[in-house]
């Protein structure tokens, strides 16, 4: 065991043991986050194609699949040289594609993974073809279509949008389907305006691909997918799968939106008191942004959670207390302003638990899950993230 796997609490056996700060993940509140998506999307007959850029760990992603290798979303080449290792084939990597990622993928597929590719410019497409011939395989690729002004991708009704999927043909590249994201569905807070989103993505992506059938091209994949709209969606005809990622764990952002409550929030960041100013109101301790992240996500919602909820070492949420301040290694608690609770007496060396505005960018910080289960304090398993592009 390398020193400083040691240093960092490879051994302890006890989450009170634990070498700080560290990220703790919930089996017992994972398990139920994957089945609850898992059956709404069997319930509606479409595949769920897990986003692994949230979890980054091979474990997590043989526990939303079970009975074997499945199908998933990656974010990077990188997550996808991964999970080929561990036997997953069927992925979508689902970022624009660049010359050189274009390259890469090829390598993948002629390895015999499955790798299917986003992106929206008939340059891309030409790009893409050059890449399979280089490599001597056909490549399989997305369109991208902008379901809400989000982030890229073609609008449903752009004349370019038949223009790539010639261009895909001429290059010697299969369509793949059509791909969206709700991206803009983070920034809503009611079940009427999710719902609303969720039906907009779904219809968008349906218009695309009757668009492209009507011009003469297959579009056998209807991909849609954000945490939000997947949770709030009511009809998903013509959709053949969704793709999401941060239901796995959720955080503050996605309780912010109110598609969880703080109870289903799987991963927090254990941290130990280091100082206290009680002039101040402060207790300070040893997480600051490089293991909680830089994500201020909530500050734009209606209730703004700092850098963080915090609770006790059980897991249990102190009233109002949040991190309201993070500096590189410290971490600044406090009773969030206008609340009426009373500051808890924590002691030096006391530790907590504070949950993460944005689970992605929080786990990202780490380089191992500390699992745990409800109510007991043993380590259960520790389990590696990959990191990397």
């Amino acid at each position: 065991m390398r020193g400083a796997d040691i240093r960092n609490g490879e051994t302890a056996e006890t989450v009170g043991a634990l070498a700080t700060p560290a990220l703790l993940l919930d089996s017992d509140r994972l398990d139920r986050n994957l089945a609850r998506l898992s059956s709404r999307m069997q319930a509606r007959g479409v595949v769920l194609r897990p986003h692994m850029k949230t979890a980054k760990s091979i474990d997590v992603a043989r526990r939303a699949h079970r009975s074997g290798p499945g199908p998933i979303t990656v974010s990077t080449l990188a997550e996808a040289e991964y999970f080929a290792q561990h036997g997953f084939r069927d992925m979508t990597y689902a970022v624009g594609l660049a010359p050189h990622t274009a390259e890469r993928a090829m390598r993948l597929r002629k390895a015999g993974v499955d790798l299917k590719v986003l992106l929206d410019s008939p340059e891309q497409a030409t790009m893409l073809g050059a890449a399979g011939r280089a490599a001597g395989v056909t490549p399989s690729a997305f369109i991208e279509i902008d379901c809400d002004g989000h982030r890229g991708g073609l609008t449903a009704t752009d004349p370019k949008l038949g223009m790539v999927a010639a261009t895909l043909a001429e290059a010697g590249v299969k369509l793949a389907g059509i791909l969206t994201h709700a991206g803009e569905s983070y920034s809503l807070c009611t079940p009427e305006a999710l719902e609303g989103a969720a039906e907009n993505e779904r219809a968008v992506a349906v218009a695309a691909a009757a668009a492209l059938r009507a011009a003469g091209h297959e579009c056998p994949v209807v991909s849609v997918g954000s945490t939000p709209t997947a949770h709030f969606a009511k009809d998903l005809t013509g959709v053949t799968e969704v793709r999401t990622g941060v239901y796995m764990f959720f955080d503050l952002v996605m309780h912010g939106v109110g598609v969880c409550t703080t109870e289903d929030i799987a991963i927090s960041v254990l941290a130990t008191v280091i100082g206290t100013k009680p002039e101040k109101g402060w207790i300070l301790v040893d997480a600051g942004w490089m293991a909680l992240s830089r994500d201020r996500g909530t500050a734009a919602q209606r209730v703004d959670q700092g850098y963080g909820l915090v609770c006790d070492l059980a897991g249990k949420i102190y009233p109002d207390l949040i991190v309201v301040q993070a500096s590189q290694e410290h971490g600044i608690l406090a009773i969030r302003p206008r609340s009426a609770e009373a500051l808890p007496d924590l002691s030096i060396g006391a530790k907590v638990r504070i949950l993460p505005n944005h689970a992605c960018a929080t786990a990202s910080q780490h380089e191992v899950y500390n699992v745990v289960s409800a109510g007991s304090e043993m380590i259960q398993a520790r389990w590696r993230r990959m990191r990397g592009w």
